[in-house]
């Protein structure tokens, strides 16, 4: 009797911690410290779209999404390929004009989804050939060729990449 108690007890305990890892980002290597300052745009998408890891408190990717986000763009040595702060090889949406602002990309091509809570304002191309669209459903908003960025006027709802 005393053993049924215990696993009852383990299982319950073992629920608990679940359910509470299931409801809370993962956290890759991040204090407590930065538990407590993390972006609240990176929350919100954290929130719309799961599956993704905070890195620190401005950083966060999607490893099965090949989609990263930085809500502060630091200041970067960029490589000749890419496009303002978007890395070579990679598609990425600004919450600024002129490519300012939180940068969300990503590595894969095909229609994209962008989370509500992210506001697209520019797109940039940093691959080296195709183009991107920033789309609202299929309506094309913008579009940037390979090696190039624009701004985008209304709300996006996802990104075209085509080869």
């Amino acid at each position: 009797m005393r053993r049924r108690r215990m696993l009852a007890a383990a299982a319950a305990v073992g629920g608990l911690l679940t359910a509470l890892m299931l409801g809370t980002p993962a956290f890759a290597d991040a204090g407590a410290d930065t538990r407590d300052r993390v972006d609240p745009l990176i929350l919100e998408v954290m929130a719309e779209v799961p599956g993704g890891v905070i890195i620190d408190a401005q950083h966060a990717v999607w490893f099965r999404l090949g989609m990263e986000l930085v809500a502060a763009e630091q200041p970067r040595a960029e490589s000749t390929a890419s496009v303002g702060s978007c890395a070579t090889g990679t598609v990425c949406v600004y919450t600024g004009s002129s490519l300012g602002g939180a940068k969300l990309s990503w590595s894969a091509c095909g229609v994209l989804p962008i989370p509500s809570s992210f506001s697209a304002k520019s797109i940039a191309d940093a691959r080296s050939g195709g183009y991107a669209q920033a789309r609202n459903g299929t309506t094309v908003l913008a579009t940037a060729l390979a090696g190039g960025w624009a701004n985008v006027g209304g709300t996006s709802t996802n990104v075209r990449c085509v080869l």
